[in-house]
């Protein structure tokens, strides 16, 4: 078992870069399925969260080849790129993923009681209006290159591995 949390003060600064952190950890998902699926052939399983202050990637599985899939996940998030078609189809995910959270009340209920308890919190309201007042491919590029350059890394490995 393999965790890793890439934490960057940048997400919480405003609502749109939490916006750009979710696009960004979806376009990664999206581009690493293809290259991963034997990875999940081979009984290895991967999972990339954006969490409220960072990227958590988590792999677990058999020894053997685990460290081939966590370098491929490296390597996909150290060379990041996208294209236009992407872009559009993951912001247009998001707008279905942010609406359906603001319809559900007992969602909704939590985010505004989390709103109020947490300071510096942005409310999914805040996060749905930004993404349909529109996200430019020039922000998501600068937030990404900014977001590399400004990490900490906390990480866990447990199992059969040496040092």
């Amino acid at each position: 078992y393999v965790r890793f949390h890439l934490i960057s003060p940048l997400i919480q600064q405003s609502a749109e870069n939490l916006v750009l952190f979710d696009t960004f950890v979806s376009i990664l998902s999206h581009n690493l399925g293809e290259p991963a699926y034997e990875a999940d052939v081979a009984q290895l399983e991967y999972k990339l969260v954006a969490g409220e202050h960072g990227l958590v990637i988590r792999v677990k599985g058999f020894n053997h080849k685990l460290s081939l899939l966590f370098q491929l996940i490296i390597d996909y998030l150290s060379d990041f790129s996208f294209t236009p078609a992407v872009f559009e189809m993951i912001t247009e995910q998001l707008k279905k993923t942010y609406f359906n959270i603001l319809i559900k009340s007992e969602t909704l209920a939590k985010d505004v009681r989390l709103l109020i308890l947490e300071h510096g919190r942005w409310s999914m309201t805040d996060k749905y209006q930004t993404l349909m007042n529109g996200l430019s491919i020039e922000s998501l590029s600068s937030f990404v290159k900014a977001f590399k350059s400004q990490l900490f890394v906390e990480g866990l490995v447990q199992g059969n591995f040496t040092s």
